[in-house]
């Protein structure tokens, strides 16, 4: 067995143990069995399925536009000292307000759904990701610089071979730290404005009391996050490695 199942296990044997022990009302802590049983039967209802399959739209249209915005805006400001100088103090500042203190302002703008939970994710994606590779972008040093410039390489050229490389590290840790982001406030934004997702399937199983649909819509969170969070990390570093192989070595 893999360590890394270990405590898991042991936490669910506690928790089953804890469960049938009739310290904790059935109603206040339902067993893993339990759970696991309200998850097959809201999964084969639909139920489930459905509410996942909005919060991962929401999370990749989202983090999608703020991944552009993101590159966007951190290659002006790379690249154009005006430009840098004009968004510093407008960005220092919203960078500052958590995204969900601007629900209340934006359900009134777009009305609760979709568009509030996606703009809710590209301002808490946006600033990582353009922080991140802001820093890469000018972490290229005056050598290459020059270096450039006595080879005569062109702007493209000197962009992709010697520009672009230098910053994927830093590109990558915004991006995975940003997607993380994205999910921990599409399901905040889910919580408060929403008729559907994850998020409301929680305040929904509150609202009738069902502890079981409370649990597994958390450790469906849980599960899902640390998954695409996974498969994420792996997919980028797979990128890095065959797009730069001399340089990801």
């Amino acid at each position: 067995m893999p360590r890394t199942l270990l405590t898991p296990l042991l936490i669910l044997l506690g928790w089953q143990i804890l469960a049938e022990s009739g310290l904790i009302s059935a109603y206040l802590l339902p067993s893993p069995l339990a759970v696991g049983q309200t998850a097959v039967a809201m999964w084969r209802s639909g139920d489930l399925p459905g509410h996942i399959k909005t919060s991962l739209f929401h999370v990749a249209a989202g983090f999608g536009l703020s991944t552009l915005a993101g590159f966007f805006f951190a290659g002006l400001a790379t690249r154009f000292t005006l430009v840098r100088e004009l968004i510093e103090a407008p960005f220092s500042l919203f960078r500052m307000i958590p995204p969900l203190a601007m629900i209340p302002l934006l359900i009134l703008w777009l009305g609760i759904g979709g568009a509030t939970q996606m703009a809710i994710i590209v301002l808490a994606c946006f600033f990582p990701i353009f922080l991140s590779t802001r820093d890469g972008l000018c972490r290229v040093g005056e050598a290459h610089r020059e270096l450039a410039r006595s080879l005569n390489l062109s702007t493209w050229v000197y962009a992709t071979r010697i520009v672009i490389p230098s910053a994927v590290p830093s590109i990558i840790t915004g991006l995975r730290l940003a997607f993380g982001y994205s999910w921990r406030a599409l399901i905040g934004a889910e919580l408060i404005a929403s008729s559907s997702g994850l998020g409301y399937l929680i305040m929904d199983a509150q609202d009738m009391m069902r502890t079981d649909k409370v649990l597994v819509g958390i450790l469906t969170i849980g599960l899902l996050g640390w998954a695409l969070d996974s498969l994420f990390s792996k997919a980028t570093t797979r990128l890095w490695h065959r797009r730069f192989p001399e340089i990801a070595e």
